[in-house]
């Protein structure tokens, strides 16, 4: 005989509405004043460009159009006043912004060619990127290559090696690095140290 149990039977009307999915919350109705109180709890948690908080109150603009037939068009005015506004009050800025992401991803052995092609990608002007590359070269004249041997720790590649090298181990190494955006010369160097200090070594 069936198991009651297994086949539901007794399953009562708490036990359905249980199963049943949580209903999707409706997106909030986008105002000027929602959407300064977003980008505000956005800034506590994230650095960001202008262009990018940008992007990210359209979004809001763009589900509340959806939902609720919001104006995008004037909606899109709320935004461009609010982030130029924010600007001016110094809560976003992209200098600020470019210089923290550049040495934050440094940090972690990102090339120079990705750091840049990430901060375009966040809508920061050319030449803002362009600033805050070259202070961090001032910094470290050996950026690049800094970047590189962090980068090969974290992979462990070149001389940070643990297991015994495979066939054609010293390509793989450079086309890792290749895809990671370091130029040939600098992959070169770490593909080929036996040692750290030897990647130090002037």
């Amino acid at each position: 005989m069936p198991n009651a149990k297994a086949t539901g039977e007794n399953a009562g009307p708490d036990t359905n509405r249980r199963r049943e999915k949580p209903r999707r919350r409706k997106p909030r109705k986008a105002s000027p004043k929602s959407l300064e109180n977003a980008a505000l709890y956005y800034l506590k948690r994230f650095s960001s460009s202008e262009e990018n908080l940008r992007r990210v109150m359209m979004r809001r603009v763009e589900r509340s159009a959806r939902a609720h037939g919001t104006d995008r068009e004037e909606a899109a005015a709320w935004v461009d006043e609010l982030v130029a506004r924010l600007a001016r009050a110094g809560l976003v800025d992209d200098r600020r912004y470019a210089e923290g992401r550049v040495h934050a991803l440094h940090a972690r052995g990102t090339s120079v060619r990705v750091i840049t092609a990430r901060l375009r990608e966040k809508g920061v002007r050319a030449e803002i990127i362009g600033e805050a590359i070259a202070a961090l070269r001032d910094e470290q004249p050996d950026a690049e290559l800094e970047a590189a041997i962090r980068f090969a720790r974290r992979r462990r590649i070149g001389p940070f090696r643990i297991k015994p090298p495979v066939e054609r181990q010293r390509e793989k190494d450079l086309a890792a690095l290749a895809r990671a955006g370091f130029d040939y010369g600098t992959a070169m160097k770490v593909a080929d140290a036996e040692t750290e200090d030897e990647l130090r070594e002037e």
